[in-house]
Order: structure tokens, then C-alpha cells, then sequence
């Protein structure tokens, strides 16, 4: 049966942590939010792994975008207001605005970022196509431009729009290690022994 939006989003709320998170988060009027990354992906592999939802989530991540103001002040005066949101859940939050990864991202991952428009483009800027998955906080939709078949298939590829090879290969091996059955997709250029 293949996964649909409304299937992921039953699977990642089943973990009590996102379940609050789309609870309390929305209240916050962050500018286009969305709950994104590991804590909605991996329900999906949990769920087909018989681990528990939340099983392996390490942060729960939560993207905005607002350029009126690239400060860093701006930035960490919207992550303080989330922390006291969810400060009893005992988690970490993850908070980045979207405006400003291309001031910082050059100098932590050695290569160009560029200037993004949205939130959407952070969500789009991901390693491996199929974890491009973020629920809108304004409305609870999902948005996910590959689709999910590949999430459902554990097909792990390479993102296009993000072609650092040696980055993707170690995070893809990160996700196999803890989830198996998972299948690395060489990226053109890579040996085929690098999965």
C-alpha cells in the first residue's frame, strides 16, 4: 500500500514528541514554519522496522523564514521563544531560519550556499531526496517534492540540487547502519562498493 501524506503525518504524530511539537508550534506564528527532517522520515522506517516512532531521532527540526531581519539576535530570539514552548518535553529543538544558512554554511561544510527564498528551499537543499519532507505549520500539510515512494521504499539517492557525494555517501551509511534494509543509490561517480 503506498504512503501517502496523510500516512506520514499519522506516522510521525504517533511519536508523542511531534505530536506536541504540531500542537503547540502553529500558536508560535513563526513565518513558514514547518516541523521537517529525521522526526517525520524515520516514523516512516520505524513503522516498516517495528521500532517505536521516535525510536533514533537524535533533534526534532523546525525551519522558518523570515529575511526582514538576518541578525543572529533575530534568530536566536525566535529559537528562545520555541525553547520555552516546549522546554517540558525534554527534547532537543532544533530552530534554524532559512534566510540565513548561506551566511554560516560555507564555513561549516566547505562548500557555497546559496541565498534561499523560503523555507520550502531549505527543505529542498537536503543530501538524500527522499527525507525532502516538512509539515506546514500554518495549515498541517505536508510537503514533500519527491513524493514518498522512495521514502516508503528506503531507497536512499542523492539530491540533485545538493551534490556533495562523500556528505551524502556517510549520511546515507549513518541511516543503513541503524535502519538495514535501506538501499544507498550510488550517486553517478561514486563505485558501485560505496553503498
Amino acid at each position: 500500500m503506498p504512503l501517502t501524506p496523510a500516512g506520514l503525518i499519522e506516522q510521525a504524530t504517533q511519536d508523542p514528541v511531534n505530536a506536541a511539537l504540531l500542537e503547540r508550534l502553529p500558536a508560535l506564528r513563526l513565518r513558514q514554519g514547518f516541523l521537517t527532517a529525521g522526526c517525520l522520515f524515520q516514523a516512516t522506517w520505524n513503522r516498516l522496522s517495528d521500532k517505536p516512532p521516535g525510536w533514533g531521532v537524535k533533534d526534532y527540526d523546525v525551519f522558518y523564514f523570515d529575511d526582514t531581519d538576518l541578525s543572529w539576535d533575530a534568530e536566536d530570539a525566535v529559537i528562545q521563544r520555541v525553547q520555552r514552548a516546549v522546554a517540558d518535553l525534554g527534547v532537543s529543538v532544533e530552530v534554524k531560519n532559512q534566510a540565513r544558512v548561506h551566511l554560516w554554511y560555507e564555513q561549516r561544510f566547505k562548500s557555497p550556499y546559496p541565498q534561499l527564498g523560503s523555507a520550502r528551499d531549505g527543505i529542498d537543499r537536503y543530501l538524500i531526496a527522499c527525507t525532502r519532507v516538512g509539515i506546514d505549520l500554518a495549515d498541517g500539510t505536508l510537503y514533500a517534492p519527491d513524493g514518498l515512494d522512495d521514502l516508503a521504499a528506503g531507497m536512499l539517492r542523492m539530491n540533485p540540487l545538493l551534490p556533495m557525494r562523500e556528505l551524502f555517501l556517510k549520511k546515507a551509511a549513518d541511516y543503513q547502519a541503524r535502519w538495514p534494509w535501506l538501499r544507498i543509490v550510488p550517486p553517478e561517480g561514486a563505485p558501485d562498493d560505496a553503498a
